[in-house]
């Protein structure tokens, strides 16, 4: 009886733990909208930075994290600071509602999952706006957006996946970023 009980106790354990925990976005990328609109291409930009992101972190080691390829470049950790920061102004950028967290209060963990979570919010503001400019502000406009923080952090994401490769961590050869899917 008393390894019954134990045994009834490691399957729930086991239970509970893997239902409380949380899906990350990106896994894939979501499905496409049906209409192009300015809103619909822009936010499938964002999907795809959001979809590279996830597999570009995903599994990383703190051996990768603190690799640091020259004495001139950033390590991964430094990188992954940097695409976060990225998110934050474009999701500002987007939203009313202004964001400004201390990251490096933040674990690794804590970073990727925000920069997820800001990287989904964007896409999703971006998907019910019908007109992108009025995302134009004093200071720029919104084709800024896309060529100076989207584009960057699609870069940085790149050199996540170098800077991974280097400290003997590759990227997943099951990822294709041409579908937004991992391979059978």
């Amino acid at each position: 009886m008393k390894k019954f009980t134990l045994i009834l106790a490691l399957v729930l354990t086991t239970v509970v733990m893997a239902q409380s925990e949380e899906k990350l976005p990106y896994y894939e990328i979501p499905e496409y909208p049906e209409t192009y609109t300015a809103g619909t291409v822009a936010a499938r930009m964002v999907d795809g930075l959001g979809f590279r992101y996830y597999w570009a972190t995903e599994g990383l080691r703190q051996e990768d994290l603190n690799y640091k390829p020259s004495e001139s470049g950033r390590t991964s950790a430094e990188t992954i600071d940097h695409l976060w920061g990225l998110t934050n102004f474009i999701l500002n950028a987007l939203s009313e509602e202004k964001r400004g967290e201390n990251q490096k209060e933040f674990t690794f963990e804590q970073k990727r999952k925000q920069t997820l979570l800001n990287i989904k919010e964007a896409s999703e503001i971006l998907k019910a706006t019908e007109d992108i400019s009025k995302f134009d502000n004093e200071r720029f406009p919104f084709w800024n957006l896309i060529n100076g923080p989207i584009a960057d952090a699609l870069w940085h994401c790149g050199q996540v996946v170098m800077l991974r490769r280097a400290s003997g961590n590759p990227f997943n050869s099951k990822v294709s970023v041409f579908s937004g899917k991992l391979r059978e």
